[in-house]
């Protein structure tokens, strides 16, 4: 638990050699909300290139904005802003189920960004927390624009019609991810639906499911399930 009430959950804490794909499933076993990766840059000559980039998956949603959120609070710390460039390789930005930013502190073979690393190592460490805490503040207080995903709202309360109506006119989905905020299951969603996928985001109080298809017939729904399962999403078949 970080200071400002924030719970923390490491995906390592000795300087031993651990997996990038064992980083993302430790972040998405523990359901985490946003996924944070800190490293240092390099570049083949000595003094090359000096600055701070913060890299994501996609430029867009919540997690561009946390990336310049951090490039900002550490270009006043001293670091030169580098951008948000896009990095579609990386395992823990691409099989991460939530926003995801990777985070180079400067160039490790740059000597001025040494001596800012190491002189000023504690302002770095609070620069990238206060980052984090606007852009965590900001989604709390804002609407989250749909952007096309169907939001719907499962919460079957009075709707005016019978149990027995109800289950009639329910289907078949898949669910492939269950978050406390809205926007970590719309980034799920607007990458599912950017693969070609029938996705909607359903209210499930006090969760948001992001569900793939709707399909009437049980076997359908198994074929769809075995198709996301081969793609390495975790799955559930639910009615909807």
């Amino acid at each position: 638990m970080t200071a400002d009430g924030f719970p923390v959950v490491y995906t390592r804490t000795e300087d031993v050699y651990q997996r990038p794909i064992d980083k993302a499933r430790i972040a998405n076993e523990n359901e985490g909300d946003y996924f944070v990766s800190f490293h240092r840059n390099s570049s083949p000559q000595r003094n090359t290139y000096s600055g701070v980039q913060t890299l994501v998956y996609a430029d867009e949603g919540i997690k561009a904005e946390l990336a310049r959120n951090i490039n900002r609070e550490l270009s006043e710390v001293g670091f030169n802003d580098l951008g948000v460039p896009e990095r579609t390789n990386l395992v823990v930005l691409k099989r991460t189920n939530m926003p995801a930013v990777l985070i180079e502190t400067g160039f490790i073979n740059t000597d001025a960004d040494n001596e800012l690393f190491d002189t000023r190592f504690d302002d770095i460490a609070n620069a990238i927390a206060r980052a984090i805490e606007e852009t965590v503040g900001d989604s709390n207080n804002s609407a989250v624009e749909n952007d096309g995903v169907l939001l719907a709202d499962n919460s079957m309360g009075n709707t005016g019609r019978t149990d027995e109506e109800t289950m009639e006119n329910r289907g078949f989905g898949v669910q492939v991810g269950l978050y406390s905020r809205y926007e970590n299951a719309l980034y799920q969603a607007m990458e599912l639906e950017r693969k070609g996928y029938n996705v909607r985001v359903i209210n499930r109080r006090p969760f948001y499911a992001v569900v793939v298809g709707r399909e009437d017939d049980l076997d359908d729904a198994a074929k769809l399930e075995r198709k996301l399962e081969s793609e390495g999403y975790d799955t559930l078949i639910i009615n909807i």
